[in-house]
């Protein structure tokens, strides 16, 4: 009976009677439901629209209820370290320390501090276009200068063949995000292998933005530098989160895998953890903690519920004229190509915003150049909320296909 029980519960968790619009209207910003005008759905910033899971929210009320909230160690409580390393050895197979794990105040954060340590003004770093915009602005926090390698959409890859030419005397970093924000893409073991050779022939750093490696679709398999054999990652630092797989953003809670003792020595140097200016506060690590031991049934039932919506929103994008749309191998995000509608990513998202739909324009802002002609859309939503949008994407469409 208490399995019966514990899958009905499950089997709810991502019902549309667990979005609670009342609470988002008043407390989900970025983008999102607080910041949007009544009747207006935001399929914006990647953030989801579920309650996060039971135990979370317990473990932090019993831990504030026992009315002592003093400063953490600096380095991160040592629960949090060995939960996260176990976790990755787990789930993942990685090889790492929790020694050389540091809790940041959240992986945004944690991207500026792996740009500041091994960043200067006047050097360069390859990102690639087109991609989330905190690498630039993590690069560019630093005094350095974003060099963009492009996708080329006729073979849906990245120009991997051009980082020769890319690459000069100033250039010290790649910055590789995996699973790809905003295509959706994995990017395969021997891209991986081939930046990795590249940059360690080169003696860059790579910054390893794994944010979304919990939202991989079932007839996919996620492949990272950590898989690689040592000597291939000796320069990897690896950035994770808890917004994308827990719903966990407004902890700000994320963390920075380093290498060895003396990478992880020179980011606690420079991320401002030595003093109260910087580090995850104890409730977030505490959540964290609760989410790493506790609350992968939910992430695995959360991603059961994805697949359904990113079939089902695929399908109807598809046959909505002028737009084309990819089927994601990883995170929630869609991608889709606006360009054969005639208007630019602005121009359309202001169509749709007309209809009370919100989405984010592919601009150079949000993504960099290679994003133009395509809208983002997040489906982490109820179906009953994901079908009333794509019914608002499609009625503008209709509308300008009938001028």
């Amino acid at each position: 009976m208490d399995n019966v029980i514990n899958y009905t519960m499950q089997s709810t968790l991502f019902s549309h009677h667990n979005v609670p619009l009342d609470l988002l209207a008043k407390r989900a910003y970025n983008f999102r439901w607080a910041e949007v005008d009544a009747g207006i759905i935001p399929l914006t910033a990647a953030d989801p629209d579920f309650q996060v899971a039971l135990e979370v929210r317990n473990a932090i009320a019993s831990y504030a209820m026992d009315g002592v909230l003093s400063y953490g160690p600096h380095g991160g409580l040592s629960q949090f370290k060995h939960a996260l390393a176990n976790v990755l050895s787990e789930r993942k197979s990685y090889d790492i320390s929790c020694n050389n794990l540091l809790p940041v105040d959240s992986a945004a954060s944690a991207m500026y501090s792996v740009a500041r340590t091994f960043l200067s003004a006047g050097d360069e770093a390859i990102i690639f276009d087109p991609v989330d915009f905190l690498f630039e602005k993590s690069v560019t926090s630093a005094g350095a200068k974003v060099i963009r390698c492009p996708f080329d959409k006729s073979s849906g890859r990245f120009m991997l063949e051009l980082l020769p030419k890319l690459i000069s005397r100033k250039t010290k970093m790649i910055g590789v995000c995996n699973p790809h924000n905003p295509l959706g893409k994995l990017l395969s073991p021997q891209e991986i292998e081939d930046i990795a050779r590249f940059a360690n022939e080169h003696q860059l750093w790579i910054m390893n933005d794994e944010v979304w490696s919990d939202i991989i679709y079932p007839e996919n398999q996620f492949f990272s530098f950590h898989h690689l054999a040592s000597n291939l990652r000796q320069k990897v630092v690896t950035v994770y989160g808890f917004s994308k797989n827990f719903g966990l953003a407004g902890l700000r809670i994320g963390a920075i895998i380093a290498p060895d003792d003396n990478i992880y020595q020179r980011i606690v140097n420079t991320s401002n953890v030595l003093t109260t200016a910087g580090g995850a506060s104890v409730l977030s690590q505490i959540a964290a903690i609760t989410a790493l031991t506790q609350c992968w049934y939910w992430v695995d039932e959360f991603i059961k519920h994805l697949t359904e919506m990113r079939d089902y929103a695929v399908t109807r994008l598809n046959n909505m004229p002028g737009i084309q749309c990819e089927k994601p191998q990883a995170t929630y995000l869609l991608f889709p190509n606006i360009e054969a509608t005639g208007f630019t990513a602005e121009d359309f998202s202001a169509k749709l915003l007309n209809e009370k739909v919100a989405v984010v324009p592919g601009t150079k802002r949000f993504f960099g150049p290679g994003a133009k002609g395509h809208i983002r859309i997040s489906f982490a939503t109820s179906k009953e909320i994901l079908s009333e949008g794509l019914n608002r994407i499609e009625r503008a469409v209709s509308k300008e296909k009938e001028n």
